[in-house]
């Protein structure tokens, strides 16, 4: 008789190679993986923001830009930069198609907020899309809240921006 791997034997697979690494922007990693994400918002919206417009500076520290490997292939990245003395953003949280459902998109953003806890941020925001029910639904899963828009001229029925205090308990 022969063993069939289940979901938890393929995640426990991908946790054991799974590396988190800080780059800069300008890494070809990070290029390569903001421009796919950017290429996903354009099929979902018909625009999106190009990536080659944030200043590499928004994650030089104090700030951080992440990217998560699978083995050597890189499957992810974001990054978190300060707007102020007690607030951050995350940016360009992406994982790749292949290595989505496999908690990377999580567990980039727990080392994102850490960081910026490090730091002295007392609040995170971010803005994703609202067609993005994914990275929607794993904001709401880790705390995040819906909240005005904080990016002059979005569009409320496209944009979401949503916001958490650090250090407060998240739902699991």
């Amino acid at each position: 008789m022969t063993s069939v791997p289940t979901a938890s034997d393929a995640l426990a697979a991908i946790r054991l190679t799974l590396t988190v690494t800080a780059a800069p922007y300008d890494h070809p990693d990070a290029r390569r993986l903001t421009h796919v994400l950017r290429a996903e918002q354009l099929g979902l919206y018909g625009f999106a923001d190009d990536p080659d417009t944030t200043p590499e500076a928004d994650f030089d520290p104090p700030g951080l830009f992440l990217i998560a490997h699978v083995d050597e292939e890189a499957v992810g990245c974001g990054g978190v930069r300060l707007l102020g003395e007690h607030t951050a953003e995350i940016k360009r949280m992406y994982v790749s198609g292949e290595a989505r459902s496999h908690g990377i998109g999580r567990y980039l953003l727990e080392h994102l907020e850490q960081h910026a806890a490090s730091r002295g941020a007392m609040r995170i925001t971010l803005e994703t899309g609202r067609r993005n029910t994914a990275a929607l639904a794993l904001y709401h899963r880790t705390g995040y809240l819906p909240c005005p828009s904080y990016v002059a001229g979005r569009d409320p029925r496209v944009n979401r921006a949503m916001t958490k205090a650090l250090g407060s308990s998240s739902p699991r």
